[in-house]
């Protein structure tokens, strides 16, 4: 790990997205909440929150945080057909959070993908990337509108 222990504490933020595409039908399924094994949206949420806590047990080499805030949100794009995904993570601390975003983003899109593929097995997780993040001594960086998307 890298050593941190001589860095400032200061507010860090971190924003993930990534997005599940899938069929029109599925999507309405979903929205309605006919999904077989239950709440898609709410389930989905709460597994990338539980995943943002854990990261540092999933991904090597990264340190443990005390997270003062995360949030997931997950909103219909008919235009995909799909879901977009939009993952918050806070913290005062000496590293970064931008692992955190990341892998709230990417579990809740593995979580709305295990939850519907009975339906729609041709799902697609695509796009996840970092969206924005502050603080820190690298500073703020802002990802460019389709920066990083296929």
């Amino acid at each position: 790990m890298v050593d941190v222990g001589a860095k400032p504490e200061s507010e860090r933020t971190a924003m993930a997205e990534g997005l599940v595409v899938m069929k029109a039908e599925t999507l309405a399924m979903i929205l309605a909440g006919d999904a077989r094994k239950g709440d898609v949206l709410g389930t989905a949420r709460l597994a990338g929150i539980m995943a943002a806590k854990k990261t540092h047990e999933l991904i090597p080499l990264c340190h443990p945080l005390l997270l003062t805030k995360v949030s997931v949100d997950i909103e219909p794009d008919e235009s995909l057909p799909g879901l977009k995904v939009t993952a918050l993570a806070r913290v005062t601390g000496k590293t970064g959070v931008e692992m955190e975003a990341l892998t709230a983003a990417s579990v809740a899109c593995l979580t709305i993908y295990d939850m519907a593929k009975a339906v729609d097995r041709a799902m697609t997780i695509t796009g996840v990337r970092l969206l924005e993040k502050s603080g820190g001594k690298s500073g703020d960086y802002r990802a460019a509108p389709g920066e990083g998307s296929l």
